[in-house]
């Protein structure tokens, strides 16, 4: 027996939710670092139990080992060597490599 499909609406809404939670994580991470963290986590709580992708921007703002929320130069270090973006948590030392594709021209 299967059962129900999420509703367009509903995915809609997890999706919203997950965008306000990122934005309440950058607004808190300069008083509470562990605040903007439990943002991070209720947000992937979200999009898995609704089965939402978080969109790439914002995925890109979290450490995929210790789901901290990155900030550049404050618990997070970036680099660029040959072709690779290096982003590296400074909590727990993760390095994630982005691929830098140059435009044609």
């Amino acid at each position: 027996m299967a059962g129900k499909g999420k509703s367009h609406q509903e995915k809609r809404i997890a999706a919203e939710r997950i965008d306000m939670l990122f934005s309440r994580a950058e607004r808190f991470f300069s008083g509470d670092p562990s605040s903007s963290d439990r943002c991070v986590a209720l947000a992937r709580r979200i999009a898995m139990r609704q089965r939402v992708r978080i969109p790439r921007p914002l995925s890109m703002r979290f450490c995929r080992r210790c789901y901290g929320f990155l900030v550049p130069g404050r618990n997070m270090r970036v680099r660029v060597h040959h072709g690779y973006v290096i982003v590296t948590c400074l909590r727990c030392g993760y390095q994630r490599r982005y691929r830098v594709v140059r435009p044609h021209s």
